[in-house]
């Protein structure tokens, strides 16, 4: 079985409603088995253009668990505030 990584790029609009997202967001990982891997901010560009300067990676132990964790609702509840305090693009990949 392949593990699922969840990619999230990110330009913060609200500083302080992103954190209160992010303050929510651990809690709803934790049924589905996903792990933060981690959260950095860009640096450099080696190539090409990134137009968000955050990112975050989450591990989950399958694309199921990966799905399954997106579409619960304790997830699906934290997307309005999501918006509001971020443009995000979460892309998921399997390996």
């Amino acid at each position: 079985m392949s593990q699922a990584y969840v990619v999230g790029q990110m330009t913060v609009k609200h500083s302080e409603k992103w954190g209160q997202y992010r303050s929510q967001v651990l809690a709803t990982l934790l049924p589905f088995g996903g792990e933060l891997v981690f959260r950095g901010e860009q640096v450099k560009a080696f190539s090409g253009v990134c137009p968000h300067p955050d990112i975050v990676v989450i591990r989950f132990p399958s694309l199921q668990e990966a799905e399954g964790w997106h579409g619960s609702a304790a997830y699906q509840a934290l997307i309005p505030l999501r918006q509001e305090a971020a443009d995000v693009v979460l892309v998921t990949y399997e390996a």
